[in-house]
């Protein structure tokens, strides 16, 4: 077992009918989806930069492609909305909720905005009149 697995084999076993499988074409290889799933996790977990995923998961490009796949195709939906429902119906689940109002305002010179204060600026008056005027 490896340092970085993030998933336990029941938690593994929740989510991977719900991954993309090999195609059968040929080709580049089929990355390991458990591995792709790994790495994504590890990234979330630590709060590290993609270029900075440890060589273990291979090549961080690889790892961001599925991660970007599986958001735009609706795969991570599907995995939240299932374990979510899976969750819901064992009562693991709790549905209160807490909504705050509270506003909190900062003075006007607590920002760096510059506001006119009010003053006139005169601006100085051209010698020549412009065209048309009298």
């Amino acid at each position: 077992m490896s340092r970085f697995q993030m998933l336990s084999d029941a938690q593994w076993s929740l989510i991977e009918d719900m991954l993309p499988r090999p195609t059968g074409r040929k080709g580049r290889p089929f990355s390991d989806a458990r591995l792709m799933v790994e790495a994504i996790v590890y990234r979330y977990r630590t709060g590290i930069a993609w270029r900075d995923l440890p060589v273990v998961f291979g090549p961080w490009q690889t790892v961001w492609t599925w991660h970007r796949r599986m958001a735009v195709d609706g795969t991570w939906d599907t995995v939240l909305a299932r374990l979510t429902k899976q969750a819901d119906a064992v009562g693991k689940v709790d549905w209160s909720l807490s909504v705050d109002s509270t506003v909190a305002r900062a003075h006007q010179h607590a920002t760096n905005v510059t506001r006119l204060t009010g003053g006139w600026i005169e601006l100085p008056k051209s010698a020549r009149p412009a065209r048309g005027a009298a």
